[in-house]
């Protein structure tokens, strides 16, 4: 690797005046797990990495407040695997931890970065979709909240400004939903998926509300299904609707092929796991 600097600032203010806007080559660290393995390959040569592992405690804290969980960035992903308010509030979160990567990466990976890298094939990013998570993001020019689905503009991309950095992300009240996420991986079970899709919605009445379907690992960004959604809402819950709902997301779907799967195969498998994600979710609501 080529030289650069290493600053370990002690709270966030001072990190953020650490990083420029205009210089791609100045970037914020969390945990490293992507970050490092780039920086190995010669894929991003850093200028300056400004560290955030000493930054205030409180952005590694997961609190429950006013019915919402607040999920400081600079959480391990180790943290919301083993969290009882993850497990009472967000059982679908806890439930993916358990093949995500391996114990090693979970333990030093954070929620912030893990977001931040954008790599589409990450579990986690459908999942916060489908809760309706927000992300808070703090730069130069001050703080703002936008949907988990808004951060990601494209592969490996992102909303954020190179003087910005994720603070918080918050998952609002589930109430009666019930959600679901399954992968499908061509390897390992704690491998890169080929496919993964999150469900959530309610049935409270006998009908489907409030449905949400967000892919990963198939399409360049984790992205929300409109037309999958569409068949859902207000359906009566069960084999027919989600049925309806896997073809629609198949044909909807911008599908990119890769070494774990083609584009076809994937869209096959977008027609079985979206009806099985269904009928998992459909388990917890209500």
């Amino acid at each position: 690797m080529m030289p650069f600097d290493l600053a370990e600032p002690r709270s966030l203010e001072e990190a953020i005046a650490l990083l420029d806007r205009d210089d791609p080559a100045v970037r914020p660290i969390a945990g490293g797990t992507a970050l490092m393995l780039m920086m190995k390959s010669g894929l991003f040569r850093p200028q300056r990495l400004v560290s955030l592992r000493r930054i205030e405690p409180r952005h590694a804290e997961i609190a429950f407040e006013d019915g919402a969980l607040r999920i400081g960035a600079m959480t391990r992903l180790a943290a919301l695997e083993h969290s009882p308010l993850l497990r009472e509030h967000a059982p679908v979160v806890v439930r993916t931890m358990r093949t995500l990567a391996n114990v090693r990466v979970r333990n030093v990976a954070t929620v912030g970065g893990n977001l931040a890298h954008a790599d589409p094939h990450l579990d986690l990013p459908p999942v916060w979709i489908v809760l309706g998570a927000a992300v808070t993001i703090a730069g130069r020019a001050g703080a703002r909240t936008l949907p988990v689905e808004r951060l990601f503009t494209g592969y490996y991309e992102t909303v954020l400004r190179h003087d910005e950095i994720i603070t918080m992300l918050t998952v609002p009240p589930q109430a009666r939903r019930g959600a679901a996420y399954l992968k499908y991986t061509a390897r390992s079970a704690d491998d890169w998926p080929a496919l993964g899709i999150a469900v959530s919605f309610a049935a409270d009445g006998g009908r489907i509300a409030g449905a949400r379907v967000a892919v990963g690992a198939a399409t360049p960004m984790p992205m929300r299904l409109a037309a999958a959604e569409a068949a859902l809402e207000g359906a009566a819950p069960g084999d027919a609707a989600f049925e309806r709902a896997g073809e629609a997301a198949a044909a909807e779907a911008d599908i990119a092929g890769d070494s774990r799967g083609s584009a076809p195969y994937k869209r096959a498998l977008l027609r079985v796991l979206v009806p099985r994600a269904a009928r998992a979710a459909l388990e917890g609501a209500g």
